[in-house]
């Protein structure tokens, strides 16, 4: 590895240095059981890496919620400005790269984590695998349309050296894109760790009458993601639910989401509409334990809402093709009348909170933390070859 584990002031054990990568307010989120159990594993220790859309006021300056939370940042490497354009996300895939490969030639890292299918995990992934470190990835082998995210996430699949996969395709998957089963586990998904507190700590589920409205741009022009967007709001004004309306990402075309939602506030305004730059991760969570239904194309709404016992409606085709956690979900194409058809039929579903899921039983944290510390750090790992 051309450096050794650091000494741990716990019983002289040695411990591995692992850098989680986290570069927005949903994948931290995810992340935040996988952080938790590595920093209480005596044989790991953690390194936080804060980039990406934490960095930036626009969309929330959610740096500041990973800091009230009381963690300590191993190191923030600025990466977008915020612009959308295609221009802004690759020089921001430069300036990450740079920045971690700094960080991890510096902290002596010997494992870097990323989640996903972002620039802020390819940032991390190639940053690790060209200083040398073992490179381990969640959530690999899913399938979803997103923008360039599906080309992003099976590249990193192919610069991993340990894949922790989210369901049981997913795994196969990854191995048949010639990846060695000796490093391919399937762990579940994080995002559902939290959740079983959560329902615990719930009381019945009572109408609230409100929509959850979670709509990301994909990479097409700021025209037809507003148009978009505006049919959305339009179809759940109507349906005469409340608004509590997320910010979208910091994707190509988020602009046009904003006008959207910016539109929407001031001709609609009453305390049926709220507007949230960020929520943390537990507000989020609860929010969307309490409304009817959650609306637009994010993966909690294929992924936890299932699992919480929230309908969702899923319009269009960013999430095309994940696997489907549960029977709560309404697909939608992009149409008024499309949506308006599945916000009508969603409160006949019957959704059962805390079942089981493909995305496995809300324990995937320690597992990684588990898998991690018994790594094996090797000039072997890090050779990586397919395997037919």
């Amino acid at each position: 590895m051309g450096h050794d584990p650091v000494t741990s002031s716990r019983g002289g054990r040695k411990r591995k240095r692992v850098a989680v990568i986290t570069g927005t307010r949903a994948e931290y989120g995810l992340l935040r059981s996988t952080i938790e159990a590595i920093d209480a594993h005596p044989r790991l220790e953690l390194q936080l890496v804060v980039t990406g859309m934490h960095l930036l006021r626009k969309f929330g300056h959610t740096i500041d919620d990973i800091v009230a939370d009381g963690w300590r940042i191993a190191a923030r490497v600025p990466m977008q400005t915020g612009r959308d354009n295609s221009t802004d996300q690759a020089t921001g895939l430069g300036h990450g790269i740079a920045g971690i490969a700094e960080f991890l030639e510096k902290a002596k890292t010997d494992i870097v984590v990323v989640l996903g299918d972002r620039i802020e995990a390819m940032a991390g992934a190639l940053a690790a695998v060209t200083t040398g470190r073992v490179l381990a990835h969640i959530h690999g082998g899913d399938v979803a349309l997103g923008d360039f995210d599906e080309s992003l996430r099976h590249a990193i699949t192919k610069l991993a050296h340990v894949h922790l996969t989210a369901t049981r395709e997913s795994m196969r998957r990854v191995l048949r894109l010639g990846e060695s089963r000796e490093h391919v586990h399937c762990v579940g998904a994080p995002g559902l760790d939290r959740l079983r507190t959560l329902l615990a700590e719930a009381g019945p589920r009572r109408r609230s009458h409100a929509a959850l409205v979670v709509q990301h741009a994909y990479g097409r022009s700021a025209a037809v993601e507003e148009k978009v967007a505006s049919m959305i709001l339009r179809a759940v004004a109507e349906a005469d639910l409340k608004r509590l309306i997320v910010y979208p990402n910091s994707d190509r075309g988020h602009r046009g989401v904003l006008r959207a939602i910016d539109r929407h506030v001031k001709t609609h305004p009453s305390d049926d509409v709220r507007v949230f730059r960020s929520l943390p991760r537990d507000d989020y969570l609860r929010t969307l334990l309490d409304v009817d239904v959650l609306i637009g194309n994010s993966s909690s709404g294929i992924i936890e809402a299932p699992f919480l016992g929230t309908t969702t409606v899923n319009v269009g085709q960013r999430q095309a093709w994940r696997q489907v956690g549960g029977p709560t979900v309404v697909q939608a194409a992009e149409s008024l009348g499309a949506i308006r058809a599945a916000l009508h039929s969603a409160p006949r579903k019957r959704p059962r909170r805390g079942g089981r899921s493909v995305y496995g039983d809300g324990t995937a944290g320690k597992r990684i933390a588990d898998i991690l510390a018994r790594l094996r750090l090797s000039p072997k790992l890090l050779r990586k070859q397919i395997t037919y």
